[in-house]
């Protein structure tokens, strides 16, 4: 949310250390009642912190939790229908094709999405050996298990390595009616617990920058794409309206070369 260059910076270094400890959004209703920020979605780069770190840092070394979204519809986790967290192969870093003994592969705009875990409640130090699920819809929208009953590409889990990190290779998703273009993640304790939505710990958003967004559905494959963009907005997205700048990705490379989407995700371990 905007910020006046006449207020006061101690306070908003104190706001970036109670997101420490608690929920992000909980603390900005909070203190919206006590009178001391407006609550309302943000409609600029500049109210919504612009993402420009891709993760969760508020420049003083600390970092925040990443927001509690919802998984939506289609989480493939065995909480609405399918299960692709129980079918062996989900374990990739690639993931554009179908695994198991469904086969297909995803066509769009090459992706490498590198996501890297935080402990909020030890000085932002990275968690290695969790798991994290990484879903998101193809190229025309539609998710596999659900819309694409015949596929489960575009679905994968990763062990966070000794930097907290992990990297999926995917393709840049579509934007369909009514949301910002956008990816699922879960993270769950371990590999071994990562087999279905009961033992999640983390249920999160991952946002894509408009720029990446606009040069990619300028190509073939992602017309209708572009017809949505322009009609949707982060400030009006049904899950990001609220604030996204602990979302919003950082995003670098191009068409031709593919891009590379990252994010750091924040949970208090």
């Amino acid at each position: 949310m905007g910020r006046d260059e006449h207020e006061d910076p101690g306070l908003f270094r104190d706001l970036g250390r109670m997101a420490q400890v608690i929920e992000r959004r909980q603390a900005l209703r909070w203190l919206a009642a006590a009178g001391l920020v407006p609550l309302f979605g943000c409609g600029s780069d500049d109210a919504s912190g612009g993402g420009s770190d891709g993760g969760t840092g508020n420049g003083d070394g600390s970092c925040s939790v990443s927001p509690e979204e919802t998984a939506g519809p289609y989480p493939g986790d065995g909480s609405n229908g399918p299960n692709a967290l129980s079918t062996s192969g989900v374990v990739r870093s690639d993931i554009r094709s179908s695994f198991g003994t469904l086969s297909g592969t995803a066509e769009g705009i090459l992706t490498t999405v590198t996501l890297t875990l935080v402990n909020t409640n030890a000085n932002c130090a990275a968690l290695s050996n969790y798991a994290i699920y990484l879903w998101h819809c193809d190229q025309s929208g539609n998710y596999s298990l659900y819309a694409q009953a015949d596929q489960n590409y575009l679905r994968g889990v990763q062990v966070t390595d000794a930097h907290g990190s992990v990297s999926f290779i995917s393709i840049f998703p579509a934007c369909y009616s009514g949301r910002w273009p956008h990816m699922h993640i879960e993270v769950y304790p371990s590999a071994a617990l990562a087999t279905g939505s009961g033992n999640k710990i983390k249920t999160t958003q991952l946002a894509l920058p408009e720029d990446a967004c606009q040069a990619v559905y300028a190509t073939s494959g992602y017309s209708q794409s572009a017809t949505n963009l322009s009609r949707v907005s982060l400030a009006s997205d049904n899950v990001f309206s609220d604030g996204y700048s602990l979302e919003l990705a950082t995003a670098t490379g191009n068409v031709t070369d593919g891009y590379t989407v990252t994010l750091t995700i924040g949970v208090a371990a």
